[in-house]
């Protein structure tokens, strides 16, 4: 399988309006933003893990 490694447009702007976004935090906030990313990327693969079991 072939999966792309690029981010498409949509991708690119919604990156740059995180960036924009982290930029003005401090210390404990970007490690609470970073933290709370972490916890919906496992979710995310929680949930494709899970349809992938009824494919």
């Amino acid at each position: 399988m072939n999966v792309p490694m690029e981010l498409n447009l949509e991708q690119q702007f919604n990156l740059k309006l995180y960036e924009e976004q982290v930029k003005g935090l401090n210390l404990e906030q970007s490690q609470e933003f970073l933290l709370e990313v972490l916890r919906q990327l496992m979710v995310k693969d929680n949930m494709l893990k899970h349809l992938l079991k009824q494919v």
